[in-house]
């Protein structure tokens, strides 16, 4: 499929991206973690756990990343959903200049989801470290 690999490199950058950022907060970092099985079947897979080394605290990150617009940022509401399934607290990481202004919008509105710009304070303040460090 044309433009395949250059998605998902993207996104294998961004999930990177989101990954470092927490790993220079001292939070430890799984990547693509198995976690029972979605609604329709397939197995679940959480992009990022993150944890806090102390505490044990866990956060499930999904991150979704959009170049360009289209249909892919229609799939966002079934990961919110699917959120709900975790045994963990989560949320969708995001960011990219495809996401629509209403989608951007719906996200901030779930209180599941936060723009890349914004994650580290949301990290700080979720795990309880300093801020402005």
């Amino acid at each position: 499929m044309p433009g395949r690999g250059r998605s998902t490199s993207t996104g294998n950058q961004f999930r990177e991206q989101v990954a470092e950022l927490a790993e220079a907060l001292d939070l430890t970092v799984d990547r693509e973690v198995e976690v029972g099985r979605r609604l329709w079947g397939s197995k679940r897979r959480i992009d990022l756990i993150l944890t806090a080394p102390e505490s044990g605290q866990r956060l499930g990150i999904e991150c979704k990343f959009q170049r360009t617009p289209g249909t892919a940022q229609e799939k966002i509401p079934a990961v919110i959903e699917d959120i709900g399934s975790w045994p963990i607290d989560g949320i969708v990481v995001y960011d990219g200049p495809g996401f629509s202004a209403n989608m951007r919008a719906y996200l901030d509105s779930t209180g599941k989801a936060i723009a890349l710009a914004d994650l580290d304070v949301w990290l700080r303040l979720y795990f309880g470290l300093e801020l402005g460090g």
